[in-house]
């Protein structure tokens, strides 16, 4: 493995291995998130009103509850590994790490945020 020459200096120093799982998970994501957006939009044209009653009602149902956190966790994953990829093409190596830091806390607070918001109906909190 000698150093003085130019393939010598690159060995080793190949792919990562980890773009195709990337892409996997991405192309899984989105699969997800069409089965759930279309169950999530049949089952509110399905409701008898789009009032706030309608909606806390429906969404009481734990098949209902559990499809809805289901969606969001799809959702902000995808979202996450979308603007990943991004971020990985479109910035500089200081300020790449703050920023997918920055994304993984703000994707990870807003799902949050929605599942909380989620049970805490489901479960019948005023």
């Amino acid at each position: 493995m000698g150093t003085g020459t130019n393939i010598g200096r690159v060995r080793g120093l190949g792919s990562a291995h980890h773009g195709a799982m990337h892409w996997w998970r991405q192309r899984l994501t989105a699969g997800s998130n069409i089965v759930t957006v279309i169950w999530f939009v049949v089952s509110l044209f399905r409701l008898p009103a789009l009032d706030h009653a309608s909606v806390v009602t429906w969404l009481h149902a734990p098949f209902n509850a559990v499809m809805m956190i289901l969606l969001v966790a799809s959702v902000f994953y995808h979202f996450r590994l979308g603007l990943q990829i991004v971020i990985e093409d479109y910035q500089h190596e200081g300020s790449r790490f703050v920023a997918i830091v920055l994304l993984n806390f703000y994707t990870i607070a807003l799902a949050a945020i929605a599942i909380f918001s989620i049970l805490k109906i489901a479960f019948g909190a005023a």
